[in-house]
């Protein structure tokens, strides 16, 4: 069973997946609003990834899987399903694989095709350190920052180091596996079916992660998707500009 946090209490139900090395607890705040607006929220970690199990197998047939059984045992009727990044690519086959089960769909910054792995260098970074060696935050912060430069994506991997029971570091996501399986995150997402329900796709004004050349793909999947940019922001589009990432959803949940 994946591992969820669920606030609110609601017969309208959105389910959230986050993107590749992050955790249901990185929508907390789009969680939070959405609770006050009447809404059931829950906070999915996909497998290998925050507090839900570890596994050698990681894909997105996998991560579907996992979230069928979730919603079965939840006993969830037609819930919204939202989904980040890789979080997206899951969202968007699901819909395709069970239509049925879903209302509708919210993909964030990501579209149906192959995208190139540009996660090497995190894991990289990641599997050259010996935790164990650590006795605070901040130095493990110093010693990422030689591979990781960029300050947004340092502190959004900071997230999942935690202190484990012996007081040593330990990572909640799973290296060893998605290491041995990072070129899938990119994998493309393909179909014979066709997704029919609306679905729509949010676009970070600053990301090339959706593009106007990838709306023939989207369009031959979701023949009914819809397209909306969020204003200053870039890829992780709800930490830039929450409040217009809100607007919208609300306008359409």
């Amino acid at each position: 069973m994946l591992h969820s946090k669920i606030l609110g209490d609601s017969a309208t139900e959105v389910l959230i997946l986050h993107g590749f090395l992050g955790s249901g607890d990185n929508w907390l705040s789009v969680a939070r609003e959405l609770c006050k607006k009447n809404i059931k929220v829950h906070l999915i970690d996909q497998r290998n990834h925050g507090r839900s199990f570890h596994a050698k197998s990681f894909n997105y047939d996998d991560m579907c899987n996992d979230l069928l059984y979730y919603i079965k045992h939840y006993k969830i009727i037609k819930p919204v399903l939202l989904g980040h990044s890789m979080g997206g690519k899951t969202a968007m086959l699901f819909s395709l694989k069970y239509p049925e089960l879903i209302l509708k769909v919210f993909i964030m910054d990501i579209s149906p095709k192959c995208y190139p792995n540009t996660n090497q260098h995190i894991i990289d970074a990641l599997k050259k350190m010996d935790l164990d060696k650590f006795s605070q935050r901040k130095e493990i912060e110093k010693v990422l920052s030689n591979s990781i430069t960029m300050p947004e994506i340092r502190g959004f991997i900071m997230k999942s180091i935690y202190r484990k029971s012996n007081n040593k570091f330990g990572i909640r996501f799973n290296l060893e596996s998605l290491s041995k399986n990072v070129e899938i995150v990119g994998k493309e997402i393909s179909s014979s079916n066709k997704f029919l329900k609306r679905i729509f796709f949010f676009k970070g004004e600053k990301s090339n992660y959706i593009n106007s050349s990838d709306h023939t793909l989207i369009y031959s999947l979701f023949p009914n998707a819809e397209f909306t940019e969020i204003k200053n922001a870039g890829h992780w589009l709800h930490r830039d500009n929450m409040s217009d990432v809100l607007r919208h959803l609300l306008a359409n949940i």
